[in-house]
């Protein structure tokens, strides 16, 4: 679970304005840190299989959202993957 500062750090740092939850930055931003938090849960608890299919869907989430970015503004998901580390 996020934290309400955590996620307003996040909206912070990647929201293009104050309070901007809804921008593809902010919602993939969002959904990292959660399949993160639930990729440290899922070692301690390998049998939970309710949360590895919520993990799952998270991340087709998260690539609909990020192909929907890269199509819009490849430079800015260029920035975005680079600050999220998400490709090497």
């Amino acid at each position: 679970m996020i934290t309400k500062e955590r996620k307003a750090e996040l909206v912070k740092e990647f929201g293009r304005k104050e309070g901007d939850t809804g921008c593809t930055e902010v919602q993939v931003a969002l959904l990292t840190e959660r399949i993160n938090q639930l990729n440290a849960h899922l070692e301690k608890n390998p049998l939970d299989h309710h949360s590895r299919r919520g993990l799952l869907m998270m991340v087709g989430q998260r690539k609909q959202l990020l192909r929907y970015f890269e199509e819009n503004n490849l430079e800015g998901y260029r920035e975005l993957i680079k600050k999220l580390g998400l490709r090497k």
